[in-house]
């Protein structure tokens, strides 16, 4: 072996060795959001370098299309084996990083080596083995270096305006997000095929424009797939937004509803004590009469419409009453038990219309995860805590939690929903009181364990 071509093997094993880090790189920072664990995409991109190197090491002949495949089969196996769920998502994760990559590389591949092909035949370059060598490593170089930004870029957009990322999709949505990349596959092959049978049968080889039409060839598949699954997921986002007004919508109906009972129970307390005045004469006429079993009965529905009138819930707020008190009978319905503890912080800037968002979305949380279980128990309580009010839920609670790890809330309830809007409508809920919270400079915690969920809400009032 000649010196020089010792200089290319060592070009091109360092070429390879710096091309698989950088994918192995991309690859990391594309996984990480999706994933729940940072090491996740940790060992998802140290999983196709490994795989790629090792490829790299064994003497036998493997194409690129499958040594690639068998990089990010690695990486997917990977994920599937640290996080076992939501396999569908992995897939279009993996296919569709799979295209870009291959696509990313070989379009700016298709530029360089028509720039490669203007240099290289020329007088000077003709005779200088050096020059050839050091332009070529350099453009591989700036090669690498272009093709990672495309990367970056068309993975970074997808990560952006990708909603939800903590849930799966199904399996309509990935054969949807992945027919693009299949495409930009298929076409790239295609293309690759054309150039193999001309160099193969001793043709010329391809020229500048042939170059020219591979790299717009491949920068759109690149940007088709970008587009399909920005579009995609933007569709996603506005129908989350139409049920979120939906449902800000049905809440302040539900506030309409129980500002009614409010008036309605006041006017009822109006009309007593407005009467109370005669009824008070009529019992003494009855008693004066010697009629004392008539007194009794009469005493006795006046009694009665004294306790229908009363509150057994006296939060120190009609509304917050109205809506505890309404959310105890649901309690009822389901066999589920009901203790309150809960007073409205008067005097503060927190007003009834936000605390109501809360306990409304809390409480019917809480009522659909205790329903059937066994002993089921509800309690709410609230307290302050120097400038902090803090409102604490508590139900049983002996389902398993899936997490939205962009938002870190809960996305559905128990499996037992089996409405496929039923965690739809749980993560908007739990999502409305994180806005009512951060609102007043709070938050909100969530937490299941030991048979119990708890949720904690923090307000300041100041």
């Amino acid at each position: 072996m000649q010196f020089t071509e010792t200089w290319w093997k060592i070009e091109a094993d360092l070429y390879l060795w710096l091309m698989n880090m950088m994918v192995g790189y991309a690859l990391l920072r594309f996984v990480k959001p999706f994933m729940k664990k940072r090491q996740t995409a940790v060992y998802a991109g140290a999983a196709y370098f490994a795989a790629m190197s090792l490829l790299d090491l064994i003497p036998v002949v493997i194409g690129n299309f499958t040594a690639y495949s068998m990089g990010v089969l690695a990486a997917f196996l990977v994920m599937c084996l640290t996080e076992r769920e939501r396999y569908r998502q992995k897939m279009f994760i993996a296919v569709t990083f799979f295209s870009l990559r291959w696509l990313s590389l070989y379009m700016i591949g298709a530029l360089f080596q028509r720039i490669f092909l203007r240099m290289t035949y020329t007088s000077y370059m003709g005779g200088n083995e050096w020059g050839r060598f050091w332009s070529l490593a350099g453009m591989e170089l700036l090669k690498l270096a272009f093709a990672f930004g495309v990367l970056q870029i068309s993975t970074g957009l997808i990560v952006r305006h990708y909603a939800d990322k903590g849930e799966d999709m199904t399996t309509r949505e990935m054969l949807m997000l992945i027919t693009p990349s299949v495409a930009g596959m298929t076409g790239y092959w295609m293309v690759k095929y054309y150039q193999s049978c001309i160099e193969g049968g001793m043709r010329a080889a391809p020229s500048g424009l042939y170059y020219l039409v591979a790299f717009w060839h491949y920068g759109i598949w690149i940007a088709t797939i970008v587009v399909v699954t920005v579009l995609f997921q933007k569709i996603r986002a506005k129908q989350e937004e139409e049920l979120y007004d939906g449902m800000l919508s049905e809440q302040l109906n539900s506030m309409k509803r129980h500002i009614g009972q409010v008036e309605n129970l006041y006017q009822d307390i109006r009309g007593l004590k407005h009467d109370m005045a005669n009824h008070i004469l009529t019992l003494e006429k009855l008693y004066g009469s010697d009629e004392t079993a008539a007194a009794k009965e009469y005493a006795k529905e006046l009694k009665a419409a004294l306790n229908h009138a009363d509150m057994d819930i006296k939060s120190g707020n009609p509304v917050t009453d109205v809506i505890l008190r309404e959310w105890k009978e649901e309690a009822s319905k389901h066999e589920i038990r009901f203790r309150c503890g809960f007073g409205f912080p008067t005097g503060s800037r927190i007003n009834a219309f936000d605390v109501s968002i809360l306990l409304n979305n809390a409480l019917q949380n809480a009522v659909e995860n205790t329903a059937g279980e066994k002993d089921g128990l509800i309690e709410i309580r609230s307290y302050r805590n120097k400038n902090a009010f803090i409102i604490e839920i508590r139900n049983t609670f002996t389902g398993q939690l899936r997490w939205d790890t962009e938002y870190m809330l809960p996305v559905t309830s128990k499996d037992k929903a089996a409405d496929p809007a039923f965690g739809k409508k749980h993560g908007h809920g739990l999502r409305n009181m994180k806005r009512v919270a951060e609102k007043y400079m709070g938050d909100i915690d969530i937490s299941a364990a030991d048979g119990e969920f708890k949720l904690s809400v923090m307000l300041m009032m100041e």
